[in-house]
């Protein structure tokens, strides 16, 4: 029989998607509907708020309201980048003493707090350290109902089919470029770059650039101007699952170019980071990495480098980057999205209530039904399959060769 439920507990952690805000909206209504004694609380910060003791109470006006929250982006109780298990960078950053293990004093904070139930709403690293306290809970005599919840703009996390907030995040970076794109109407021979976020996967990368397409065909244009709709259209997919051939990509690019006085390119952040961080190790400068061991994409700067080499293959006169992904990824969740956040948010109560941890969220092993996934299978790092045929038929209708490598499919 369950353990009967006291007191929750809600955390954010990681970088913003558009469901943060929604998923505790939805959580406090749930738990107000179903069991309106339980207690509640938000670590302020993630789990640096854990790690410090910072927690802030939902009160009876928070419960009242608790619905206007799914209305906002980001993230009302803050978010912040702390991996548990990563000791070194805690002590570092003085969220623990030296000599401490981050897992005891969380689990002991959560111990004093007197916490039966954690909720987090995180990526894969977010989820799995919630696994990893929960594990050390466990073999402390500490029973403790850990569920998460799968935030992602990525859409990147195994076995999840869809990750809270992706849909969101491709339908504002298209918002975005719309806007951007008219930047190549201030000089002949523009080139310009779309940086969208996804380090390991290109669904996000596709997706935005499916939803620009469609939102360019339901506009009309003056041909007889420069206002056409080839000028305006994407020219160039790339994605962290294929390699970039420079050479031939620039010389097709060129001749479009040529014809109609500038290039726009979608690239995912991620694509040919290797290739990049090579090149960056032969001229002897270092690539910092982020606490739980990622290169920083930010040095990296993929959309700086695909501008660089072909503004040079191409002849362009002006190259401009523009990167969507903090304007896209702090929205409030569209129609869509959001009656899949309610969906994973209600059904993550009443695991919480029965005693089941795990992650909920569309499971693709079983047909995307929404359920709790075991911690063990939830690990970030999927990637999209290239051979998607909307993929495809994408890169046909732009003139861009098709991939040619098969990859583990989405």
């Amino acid at each position: 029989m369950a353990k009967e439920v006291k007191k929750v507990a809600f955390l954010t952690a990681g970088g913003l998607a558009p469901c943060l805000s929604s998923s505790i909206g939805f959580l406090i209504d749930e738990y107000t509907k179903k069991a309106p004694s339980v207690e509640m609380i938000g670590y302020v910060n993630g789990y640096m708020g854990l790690l410090k003791g910072e927690s802030i109470p939902v009160t009876p006006e928070v419960r009242k309201n608790a619905l206007v929250l799914t209305k906002h982006g980001g993230s009302p109780i803050g978010n912040s980048r702390v991996k548990l298990t990563n000791v070194k960078d805690c002590v570092k950053r003085g969220l623990v003493k030296e000599g401490e293990d981050p897992l005891k004093v969380a689990a002991d904070q959560l111990v004093k707090d007197g916490v039966d139930v954690l909720h987090t709403i995180g990526g894969d690293d977010t989820n799995t350290t919630a696994a990893d306290l929960a594990a050390y809970l466990a073999s402390n005599n500490y029973p403790l109902i850990v569920v998460g919840l799968p935030k992602t703009i990525d859409n990147d996390v195994y076995p999840i089919k869809q990750s809270l907030g992706a849909w969101t995040a491709a339908e504002e970076g298209a918002k975005f470029f719309m806007n951007v794109v008219k930047e190549n109407s201030a000089n002949p021979r523009a080139l310009t770059i779309h940086e969208v976020m996804g380090r390991n996967c290109g669904w996000l990368t596709y997706k935005t650039a499916q939803c620009y397409r469609k939102m360019l065909k339901r506009m009309k244009f003056v041909p007889e101007f420069l206002l056409t709709p080839e000028r305006q259209d994407v020219h160039a997919v790339y994605v962290p699952e294929c390699k970039i051939d420079f050479a031939s990509e620039g010389e097709r690019l060129r001749k479009i170019m040529d014809k109609w006085d500038s290039v726009n390119i979608f690239v995912s952040e991620g694509a040919g980071v290797k290739d990049i961080i090579k090149e960056m190790a032969r001229r002897g400068e270092e690539v910092p990495v982020d606490a739980f061991g990622h290169p920083r994409l930010d040095k990296v700067n993929v959309g700086q480098y695909i501008g660089k080499r072909f503004g040079q293959l191409l002849g362009a006169e002006k190259v401009q980057v523009f990167k969507s992904g903090y304007f896209a990824r702090a929205a409030a969740p569209c129609k869509k999205d959001l009656k899949l956040i309610e969906k994973c948010a209600r059904k993550a109560v009443e695991c919480a209530l029965s005693g089941e941890s795990g992650v909920v969220g569309p499971d693709e092993r079983k047909g995307a039904k929404i359920c709790a996934c075991e911690f063990p299978s939830i690990k970030g790092g999927k990637p999209f399959n290239v051979r998607k045929g909307s993929f495809r038929k994408m890169l046909s209708e732009i003139g861009q060769p098709k991939p040619r490598k098969k990859r583990t499919a989405k």
